[in-house]
């Protein structure tokens, strides 16, 4: 008889080993994902969103207001400049439609200054409620977001993403200040809430195809309206859509021989990619997809980071930590540099660029130069010269007010 087989007994391996086993494991996979493009803490929506968090925060305002009531400068002046334009006019009428129609360079135009117009002065007024505490200001911010809230059904025409995005950046900062600071009522909070949500960001979520300036300013929009929803998922795509397109759209050295694309827009060719950069086919830290185009249509980009990862930073994540801020930092201080008067080289732009940045570069500076002590002395010099930074009747306004050398 064949003796019984022995049972083979399969040693166990001691939890410690498992433990360090499965640890390992994790941490690989940790590693893995860090070094992913656009996967890092920074992107992820916050467990629990901070209010007023879009662009400016409590702490910034109330710094703001401080420095206000003491008539300190540059803040007095800021102050000042923004109380006497038309944005914070307690007369003003607002002026809803329910289609806003909007095509190429504005042509047509139905109802697109006005929209745009009404919502930085929701705005406004909202900063002048929390900076003088006079009820009228909250009372006419909230007017003007329920005139708003209460018509609009849809944007159309080929400016439409672009329009969208404009206005729904200046709607939730509005909305923000007003929802989490001021004392009195709302009645129609949630009805603003759900235009937000089913009139402005179904056009703007997705992204576009167009020059870089339409995706980014898309893309601001995107994340403020979901930080004003606490919508996580939006949050994170748009964020995702966000890195993706900077990333495109300011270059650095580290990128290689060509700048970065996004993926979807099939850019497969120096050919192609020189095409898309204005027919710029040198590139060097700091220059932009539309640096060649002209400075303005740049300024909406640089200003549409700026605003992203000050919004990141509030939000307990920060943006400027990763390669966006390198980005920021160089597109800021290579601008600036021809912004003041510096004659281009023969191989920038053919030897002649079109200025006119605008009044985009106090949020980036205060972030980078103040908080974070990177050299940026071409950056400073426009900064200050600009100084009160106002309002370029798109969707910025008032920034050195709220972040001129604002340490919070």
């Amino acid at each position: 008889m064949a003796p019984t087989p022995t049972p083979v007994r399969h040693r166990r391996r001691p939890r410690p080993a498992l433990l360090a086993t499965a640890t390992t494991a994790v941490a690989a996979l940790a590693a893995t994902l860090l070094a992913w493009p656009g996967i890092d803490r920074a992107d992820a929506a916050p467990a629990t969103f901070a209010h007023p968090g879009v662009t400016v925060s409590k702490s910034q305002l109330d710094f703001t207001r401080e420095k206000v009531n003491a008539g300190a400068q540059p803040w007095k002046g800021a102050y000042d400049q923004m109380m006497g334009s038309k944005y914070a006019s307690l007369s003003r009428t607002p002026k809803p439609r329910a289609i806003v129609e909007c095509g190429s360079y504005s042509n047509p135009n139905h109802g697109c200054t006005d929209e745009r117009e009404d919502a930085i002065a929701a705005y406004t007024t909202a900063l002048a409620w929390y900076l003088t505490r006079d009820e009228r200001y909250a009372k006419k911010s909230i007017e003007l977001m329920d005139a708003w809230s209460g018509t609009i059904k849809d944007h159309t025409n080929s400016n439409a993403p672009l329009q969208t995005g404009w206005a729904g950046s200046s709607w939730p900062k509005a909305a923000e200040i007003i929802k989490h600071t001021y004392t009195g009522t709302w009645a129609n909070s949630g009805r603003f809430a759900t235009m937000l949500r089913n009139v402005y960001l179904p056009k703007i979520i997705n992204g576009s195809h167009s020059n870089g300036n339409w995706e980014l300013s898309m893309m601001e929009a995107a994340i403020g309206i979901s930080v004003f929803l606490e919508d996580k998922a939006s949050y994170d795509k748009a964020m995702a859509k966000f890195r993706t397109r900077t990333a495109a759209y300011v270059y650095l050295p580290s990128d290689g021989a060509l700048p970065k694309t996004v993926p979807s827009q099939n850019l497969n060719t120096r050919e192609k990619i020189v095409k898309y950069w204005q027919g710029q086919g040198t590139f060097v830290a700091g220059l932009t997809q539309e640096t060649c185009r002209d400075f303005t249509h740049t300024g909406y980009g640089i200003s549409a980071i700026a605003h992203v990862a000050e919004t990141s930073r509030i939000q307990g994540q920060d943006l400027y930590g990763t390669d966006v801020g390198e980005r920021l930092q160089h597109a800021l201080g290579f601008q600036a540099k021809y912004e003041l008067g510096e004659a281009p080289p023969g191989w920038l732009c053919g030897g002649s660029v079109h200025r006119g940045l605008g009044p985009v570069t106090e949020v980036g500076y205060n972030a980078l130069h103040n908080r974070l002590g990177v050299p940026m002395a071409n950056t400073q010099r426009l900064t200050e010269r600009n100084r009160p930074a106002g309002s370029n009747n798109l969707f910025v306004a008032w920034e050195t007010l709220t972040h001129g050398d604002n340490p919070r």
